[in-house]
């Protein structure tokens, strides 16, 4: 990806903040009001340098996505890469051969990482899974069926928790016997948004892929 300017890079900023916070990107007079533009026009010039760049691609009309998981992350960033310095025999003992073989990459670990982003945990009814307070969970943006872990959201509020489609509702089951299930029954009027399903998650001792 290109470098962006200084200005292009606090755009984009203000963009990752805005979705850190509302779990979407604004819309172009959203954007307008947070950079202090006098129009919207100039989010969309914005808009376009940054799909030019490669740090946004354009789905639609108006739909923008982050192109990269990793810019969204709340912190620091992980290192991008990990050297492969040989080869280490899992059978009988053998001299050790040092070698560049190569770098293992995010990429390496959720190949579909254009569709995979963050969010950081509130809470601990996710523990049995080792899912605690403070790490990030790994969410990708692909179909979840009947029994995944997945984030929803519902009335502004969002929440982690195995989803069971039910007939007319949904039943989110958490992984720890101290909560209870939560059941949605939205009427007409009400939309329950599946925001991604749970593909893994990091905290200070590593990145944990789900085995699910």
């Amino acid at each position: 990806m290109e470098n962006l300017t200084s200005k292009q890079q606090q755009f984009y900023q203000s963009l990752v903040s805005f979705f850190q916070k509302h779990l979407r990107l604004p819309s172009h007079r959203e954007a307008a009001e947070l950079n202090d533009f006098k129009s919207a026009n100039s989010s969309v010039q914005y808009h376009r340098a940054l799909v030019k760049k490669g740090y946004l691609k354009k789905d639609g009309s108006e739909n923008y996505t982050f192109t990269s998981a990793l810019d969204i992350w709340p912190g620091n960033k992980p290192a991008s890469t990990i050297p492969i310095l040989g080869e280490i025999t899992a059978g009988a003992m053998q001299e050790a051969i040092e070698s560049d073989m190569g770098q293992l990459t995010f990429k390496y670990l959720f190949p579909n990482t254009e569709n995979i982003f963050a969010l950081r945990v509130k809470g601990m009814s996710m523990k049995d899974l080792d899912i605690t307070d403070g790490d990030f969970v790994l969410l990708s943006q692909t179909e979840i069926r009947d029994g995944d872990i997945g984030a929803v959201l519902y009335n502004d509020e969002t929440t982690l928790k195995r989803i069971h489609k039910e007939e007319n509702s949904l039943r989110m089951e958490p992984a720890n016997p101290e909560y209870d299930d939560i059941i949605i029954v939205p009427d007409e009027a009400e939309e329950v948004r599946i925001l991604g399903k749970y593909v893994g998650h990091m905290n200070e001792q590593g990145i944990f892929k789900s085995p699910y």
